[in-house]
């Protein structure tokens, strides 16, 4: 699927297809951006011939092509290629379906390439989107990154009430089904790490102020890279604070198992230094031999039940002396 939005050279804005790429090639001081959606490999094949007509460098069209390659940033003759880990669904428990968007970022021109459709992309096509590619396609870039990572934002802060009401759960009563959810949430959350600390890096290259495209002497420019480089590194550290609540929670859970354990094989040790002894008088005198000198003792059956009470005592009075019960 091909959009296109052309800010012209009177300023208006003009939403379309594939046919607005030849308008804004005759209008020297119009803007584009360019999205394109690609599904299959016939599409691919297209898009990138389409690229390739628009400028873009065959290594960056490579990358942006390529199924999995984490976020990086790169700056070629005329342009700049992003390569962002977008997001194409997300959810309060960190289910996501991650995707990566490819900026090809121009004086004139902003290509947004993408193979799902990107919640961030449909948002700010349907709002506002002129008016930032009216001032630059950098501009427009930097806020689509800034709209994706607020949905990041969002539904992370939603998994801080999901994750209060699972520790208040798992205190009052642990189960193994709430130890494999934390361990779920877990994973996600060593997934979402890596990407935001790779947008991290991304936005603190771009405030570098060695990209020619990113002027920073403009105040808007940079003021948007400062708050997307803060929200970028406000993800990251959200994203480190749950995963260690989870490995804090998980530990604290494998300590109280661990310690009712412990609780329970001290019962079954008191238990069996007790009747051991016991057992073994018991068989013992049980044998049947034909001479057992005490066992034609008149009294031989009492001593021994007092002899067993007395073991079964003493023991009993030493393990409470060690705290065991």
């Amino acid at each position: 699927m091909i959009r296109t939005l052309l800010v012209d050279e009177q300023g208006q804005a003009i939403s379309g297809g594939l046919e607005l790429v030849e308008c804004w090639r005759h209008q020297s001081s119009s803007r584009l951006w360019l999205d394109l959606q690609s599904e299959g490999e016939l599409a691919k094949r297209q898009d990138r011939e389409l690229l390739e007509s628009l400028g873009c460098h065959r290594l960056a069209i490579d990358d942006a092509q390529r199924d999995r390659h984490p976020p990086k940033l790169e700056e070629f003759d005329d342009h700049v290629f992003i390569l962002y880990r977008g997001i194409a669904s997300f959810d309060s428990e960190l289910n996501y379906d991650p995707q990566s968007i490819s900026f090809f970022i121009g004086q004139r021109l902003l290509i947004s390439y993408h193979p799902q459709p990107s919640v961030a992309v449909n948002r700010l096509f349907e709002t506002n989107a002129a008016t930032h590619l009216q001032r630059c396609p950098a501009q427009l870039a930097m806020r689509l990154m800034h709209t994706s990572s607020g949905i990041y934002l969002e539904h992370i802060l939603e998994f801080e009430d999901h994750l209060s009401d699972v520790e208040d759960q798992i205190m009052a009563r642990g189960s193994d089904a709430m130890m494999r959810e934390l361990m779920a949430y877990k994973s996600r959350l060593v997934k979402l790490r890596r990407i935001f600390n790779y947008h991290e890096s991304i936005s603190s290259e771009l405030r570098s102020g060695d990209y020619e495209l990113f002027n920073l002497e403009r105040d808007d420019l940079e003021h948007i890279l400062t708050d997307l480089h803060d929200r970028f590194e406000r993800l990251n550290s959200l994203a480190s604070l749950f995963y260690d609540i989870c490995r804090d929670l998980i530990d604290g859970y494998l300590a109280v198992t661990s310690h009712q354990l412990n609780n329970t094989m001290r019962v079954l040790t008191v238990i069996t230094a007790i009747f051991v002894p016991l057992s073994f008088l018991a068989g013992l005198y049980g044998m049947n031999f034909e001479y057992i000198p005490e066992l034609r003792t008149h009294d031989g059956y009492f001593v021994l039940l007092g002899v067993m009470a007395s073991i079964a005592t003493g023991l009993l009075l030493w393990f409470r002396r060690l705290r065991w019960i």
